[in-house]
């Protein structure tokens, strides 16, 4: 039995409009390494260069780690190293990642031999770290990859392998998040949803999810519509709304807030201007007088074991 497993766990976005903590996509766009590896002296230690909690009470991948070890009743320490490539704060899914990564690589450690939800439902004990609740759409995709439907009570997550020629646009405004951002991007959503509103948006959540069965890129991204989140969260982001206008005149079939923002995702095909959408998100977040940068990723898959 190895005595250490790494595993690199992708970024993801959530919600992709109408599919509020229900759709996840797993992107290319940038990887979170977790490292565990097993230690005489009882407890969980975190170890990491980078600016996150290493109190394992605060980190998302030290309380995946500690649910763990409770639960299968594991008589040994664990060391954590985290090498953070995933940006924190801006709607990409860091820590998701570092949930997703903690998850699988102490299933391989300890050859749990869990199955798919039972990895998902171990690295959404991770997200209390930062959204001070449970959600399982980003940690589904960082697990899983692809895109995923989560279902609830009991949790039952469905994959399927999004179209080939899928590809998407992001822009990352360079602003100062706040503190338990997605907490606090959670609290602005109202309470009380008018019923036209509703149901229009599940009509574009199901035409997504049609998208992603048939491999038609061009119905996904047409149906990346929102008229229930976006609309309340837009004003935390400077410069959305030139952004959103920006992509598509410039191609994107559609855009929308990436997760709880602030980042801005476009939808595109490989066949369109992709240099020319990332350009004009850019423009309009300098609209905005916000300075930004743009990645142009595709899907990937879930959480992979690189070295024992």
């Amino acid at each position: 039995m190895a005595n250490s497993v790494t595993v690199r766990a992708p970024s993801s976005t959530a919600n992709l409009g109408p599919g509020f903590d229900v759709f996840g996509l797993a992107l290319d766009a940038f990887f979170d390494e977790v490292r565990l590896s097993k230690r005489k002296e009882k407890g969980i230690k975190i170890i990491s260069k980078d600016p996150i909690p290493v109190n394992p009470t605060k980190n998302t991948a030290g309380l995946v780690v500690k649910a763990m070890l409770n639960k299968f009743k594991v008589n040994s320490g664990i060391e954590i190293k985290i090498k953070k490539g995933v940006p924190a704060g801006f709607g990409m899914g860091s820590s998701a990642a570092s949930a997703a990564g903690a998850a699988v690589a102490f299933d391989e450690l300890f050859k749990l031999k869990l199955g798919p939800n039972e990895l998902v439902k171990f690295a959404g004990m991770g997200e209390k770290a930062s959204a001070g609740t449970i959600h399982y759409d980003n940690v589904s995709a960082s697990v899983l990859g692809g895109f995923v439907i989560v279902r609830t009570e009991p949790l039952d997550v469905i994959q399927i392998d999004p179209p080939k020629d899928l590809v998407l646009c992001i822009a990352i405004p360079k602003l100062k998040v706040p503190e338990k951002k997605t907490k606090v991007s959670r609290s602005v959503i109202p309470k009380k949803i008018e019923h036209a509103a509703k149901i229009r948006n599940q009509q574009h959540a199901a035409a997504i999810i049609v998208g992603f069965l048939t491999k038609d890129s061009r119905r996904i991204g047409e149906s990346v519509i929102d008229e229930i989140v976006e609309p309340a969260r837009k004003h935390m982001i400077p410069g959305f709304s030139h952004v959103k206008k920006n992509a598509l005149a410039s191609g994107a079939l559609g855009v929308t807030i990436s997760g709880a923002g602030p980042s801005v995702i476009a939808f595109a095909t490989k066949s369109s201007n992709l240099k020319r959408i990332a350009s004009s998100m850019k423009k309009g977040f300098s609209k905005a007088k916000i300075s930004s940068e743009t990645v142009i990723c595709r899907p990937t898959k879930g959480a992979r074991i690189i070295k024992k």
